[in-house]
Order: C-alpha cells, then sequence, then structure tokens
C-alpha cells in the first residue's frame, strides 16, 4: 500500500482547471474534494499563439484558490499537469512562474501521447472491460487523445490539435448555419485521417468518450429522449439539426446541457461527429474516468489483476461493518433463485445481471450501520450517492434500485424500475433470498425448490414439509404474494410433496 494516505492532483485543461484530493483507501481513490472551474484558457490564445491578459488572470485567480486549499500538502503528494494550451502557447515561459507561484507547487506541461496514456490509465483502472478492447476518445479543449487497448499498457496512443473550445471559436463565433458545421467537421476529419488508417486496422470491440464534451453530448441525448443505445451518429445529426434551425446553441434549449457549456458545445460535437465518421463508430457509451483518475493510479502504481469493483465492493462491507456471512447466505441464493427465473434468456444476460445482483448483495446491510428501522433506504441512498470507484452512476442507481426493493411495499418500485424483466427478477432473488435468510444462520432448502418466471408473475415451488416446518417463512412468503398483487403481478407458491 502507498504510505501517503492524502494524495492531489490537478489537471490544467484547455477548457477547465480542475483539483481532485482523494484519500489513497488500499490503492483505490476516496475522493476528499472535487473542485472545477471553467478557466478557458484556450480561448485566450490570439493569431500569434499567444496568451492573452485576461485568460492569463482568469488562471492565476483560480490558481490562486487551488494552491490555499492546498496549503499543508507535501510537494511529493501533489502532481499538476498542463495540457495543450501550456504546450502550443508561445508566452508560455513568461505565463508559467507566475502560475507556479499562485499555485505553490510545480507545473508539468505533458505531452499529447503523455496526456492519452493518463486518460488510458484512468479508464482502464476503473471502466469493467471484461477483456474488450476499448477505443477511448477523449475531446479536450485544445486536443482530442485517442487510445485503444485492453490491459495496462495502451496499444495506440494518439493526440491531435482539435478541441471544443478552439473549433468552436474558430467555426462558430457568430449565427450557427450547416455550412458552419461542414466546415468543422471537415477540417476534424482532415486531423483524424493522419490516424483512421492504422486504427482501424488494429480494431476495437468497444468505444467509449470521457470528459466534458462526450459528458455533455450523452446527457442531452438522454434528457431529449433521442435514443437508449448511447451516443450515435444519428443522434448528432439531430443536435446538429436542432442547433442549426435555432441559429445557435443557447437559443436552441437543449435539455441536459448545462449554460457553462454552450458556448463550447457546437465545437466539440462537430470533432465528435466527425471521429465517428473517419473511424466508422456505430455508438459510444460515457465513462466518467478521466486525465485526473489516472494521474491517481500513476501515484500507487494499482495492479489490475481484479475488477475495481469486486474491491470496491469489498471495502464498503468494511467501511460499513457489513456482516459477510449474511453477505454470502443471501448472495448464494440470490443467484440460485435468479438461475431459475433467466432460464429464457442468455448466459451473457444472466452473467451481466449476476454481477450486480452479486454485488447488491454484498452491499444489501450496509444501511443497518446508520439505523436498523427502514435500513433497506438508507442502504439505497448510499449506494446511489457514495463515491464508488468502478461504478458508473447509472451501475450505482442499479445497485440501489435492487437493494430498495429488497424488502416492504412494492408499489415504491413500480414507480422508478423501468419493464426490464431481468431487473424485476434480481429484485425478486434479492427480496425472497434475505427473506429466506433472516434466521441469519445457515441454509439448505430441499433439492426440489424452484423459482421460475411464468407470465406476467413468478412460481415458487417449495416442499409442503418444509414450509410446515417454517411457518414463520411460510407467513413472510403469504405476505409476499400480496404485495406483489399490488402491483398487478403474480406470485405464487405451489407446495410439493
Amino acid at each position: 500500500m502507498n504510505p501517503l494516505p492524502m494524495l492531489a492532483t490537478v489537471d490544467l485543461g484547455s477548457n477547465s482547471f480542475r483539483l481532485q484530493i482523494c484519500q489513497n483507501n488500499g490503492g483505490q481513490p476516496q475522493v476528499i474534494e472535487n473542485i472545477k472551474q471553467m478557466v478557458r484558457l484556450a480561448g485566450g490564445l490570439d493569431e500569434r499563439k499567444h496568451l492573452d491578459e485576461a485568460s492569463q488572470q482568469r488562471a492565476l485567480a483560480c490558481l490562486a484558490q487551488f494552491g490555499e486549499r492546498l496549503r499543508g500538502f507535501a510537494p511529493e503528494n501533489v502532481r499538476v499537469v498542463a495540457t495543450n494550451t501550456f504546450r502550443v502557447a508561445k508566452n508560455i515561459k513568461q505565463f508559467l512562474p507566475q502560475a507556479e507561484a499562485a499555485l505553490g507547487f510545480p507545473i508539468e506541461i505533458i505531452a499529447g501521447h503523455e496526456e492519452a496514456r493518463l486518460i488510458y490509465t484512468g479508464v482502464v483502472h476503473t471502466y469493467p472491460n471484461h477483456g474488450q478492447k476499448m477505443l477511448i476518445i477523449d475531446i479536450g479543449g485544445g486536443s482530442t487523445e485517442f487510445i485503444i487497448g485492453s490491459q495496462a499498457q495502451p496499444e495506440k496512443l494518439e493526440s491531435l490539435p482539435m478541441g471544443c473550445v478552439t473549433y468552436s471559436n474558430k467555426f462558430f463565433v457568430n449565427k450557427i448555419n450547416e455550412k458552419d458545421f461542414q466546415a468543422a467537421i471537415t477540417s476534424a476529419r482532415g486531423e483524424i485521417q493522419r490516424i483512421s488508417k492504422i486504427y482501424k486496422r488494429t480494431g476495437w470491440d468497444i468505444t467509449l468518450g470521457t470528459s466534458g464534451t462526450a459528458k455533455a453530448i450523452a446527457n442531452v441525448i438522454a434528457a431529449e429522449n433521442l435514443s437508449e443505445q448511447g451516443i450515435t451518429l444519428v443522434t448528432m445529426n439531430k443536435l446538429m439539426a436542432k442547433i442549426v434551425d435555432a441559429g445557435s446553441v443557447k437559443k436552441a434549449k437543449l435539455s441536459g446541457l448545462k449554460s457553462e457549456r454552450e458556448d463550447v458545445f457546437a465545437g466539440g460535437l462537430a470533432v465528435m461527429m466527425a471521429a465517428f465518421m473517419e473511424l466508422d463508430i456505430k455508438q459510444m457509451a460515457f465513462t466518467e474516468a478521466a486525465l485526473r483518475d489516472g494521474l491517481f493510479f500513476d501515484f500507487i502504481g494499482r495492479s489490475l489483476e481484479e475488477d475495481l469493483r469486486d474491491e470496491t465492493a469489498a471495502q464498503f462491507q468494511e467501511r460499513y461493518h457489513v456482516s459477510k456471512n449474511q453477505a454470502k447466505r443471501v448472495g448464494e441464493l440470490a443467484k440460485q433463485f435468479l438461475t431459475g427465473l433467466a432460464q429464457a434468456h442468455s448466459l451473457q444476460e444472466f452473467d451481466y445481471w449476476g454481477n450486480y445482483l452479486h454485488w447488491a448483495a454484498m452491499l444489501h446491510e450496509i444501511g443497518l450501520d446508520i439505523a436498523h428501522m427502514g435500513y433497506h433506504k438508507h442502504t439505497a441512498y448510499i449506494l446511489a450517492n457514495a463515491d464508488m470507484s468502478g461504478f458508473s452512476r447509472a451501475e450505482q442507481d442499479l445497485l440501489a434500485n435492487i437493494t430498495l426493493g429488497q424488502r416492504g411495499d412494492l408499489k415504491k418500485m413500480a414507480d422508478v424500475l423501468p419493464e426490464k424483466p431481468m431487473l424485476w427478477y434480481a429484485v425478486l432473488a434479492l427480496r425472497l433470498a434475505v427473506l429466506f435468510c433472516r434466521a441469519r444462520l445457515d441454509l439448505s432448502l430441499p433439492q426440489n425448490t424452484m423459482l421460475s418466471a411464468q407470465g406476467n408473475g413468478f412460481v415458487l415451488k417449495i416442499s409442503r414439509t418444509w414450509l410446515e416446518e417454517n411457518p414463520l417463512t411460510s407467513a413472510a412468503l403469504t405476505t409476499e404474494k400480496a404485495e406483489w398483487a399490488k402491483i398487478g403481478r403474480v406470485f405464487e407458491v405451489q407446495m410439493i410433496e
């Protein structure tokens, strides 16, 4: 374990500056503080590639604030990196000493390939790629990084000089029309053509977007209900058309788009569309991992032998004093129930949902550390809102919903859960496992016990003799039948000899 418990990383990007302070919790970043300021440094580059006075003052003001927060940190516990605008600014040698004085720590101007490597390090340590080869695209304010890899070290790294700030300033300063978009896309495609052949020859299995532009596009697509497939060229064309019709991003009033990104959204969208066109990308998912995460893992040199989500779940068990024996009992029985429910589904689906059910079982009692009354609600709240390394916010919401459904009124679940059969199966599997394991003792159900899905309901086949010998569980199953009836579903208990 790294002996340095508190580590700080500072990412001086072309669009935003970010300070992240983490505690090294057994090789995982436990975020203590995350401060972001939109400095728009790239917007201060003039025709001669000189940073103007206004952008320098914005940067110095932000760095002074970061410096105050970092007082008391040992230099070896802080790493500060600066990216594209620091690389290209002609007057950076004059500005750099002022910046370092304001921050109180040395600033490392990293090359494009190092920036790409750190982004990849952050993603590969936190995104569960299951051995699949990833194409990672990170559109920053002044550059875009393209990385391919699946293991600890990437196969391909490239950084191209195009970003959401520089392209917005170059192509979208006045009323936006289709000609502006086509000019921006054509320019970006020209840059990407330098790497497209070798990248397509290398190949990849999944495409991931990181950082602000990808996040903004993904959020708008979701908020506008344009697609459930993540980012696609079709949906981006719809966004482009909406902006063109309105004449500006602001007037387009895109749902889910923060006001701070309005000025740079069109440039980022054009670069992303060019990447899809030139690399023949079908769809892209967004991941929260970014350069700052790569900086942390560079600090500690963490191994990649295990899924980070398993480590996080185990760490949460320790933090919230979970009974591991009870979690194991519930998890094993829940998996048995899910096996019966998922007979009509593919092995891939079963494995996918089995993982989330496994983590839900590991963590279903973390709310007990707050209070016994309504502990499942406390559990759900923690899982939805805590910083959980390796889990996306969508994954945390999924775990929260599964664990919320482990007991109590099912009406609350009908209001929040979509009609996804496997999700409901996971809820039922955990719910019944908790019910059967309430004595907190090792349990062995009769071998002919079987839970299955039938039509709009479920059937539990279980020994009549066993139920007669366990009247408390039998009564709980009768109550369970009434709960499912409240939401229009049938839960039937068939007693067998």
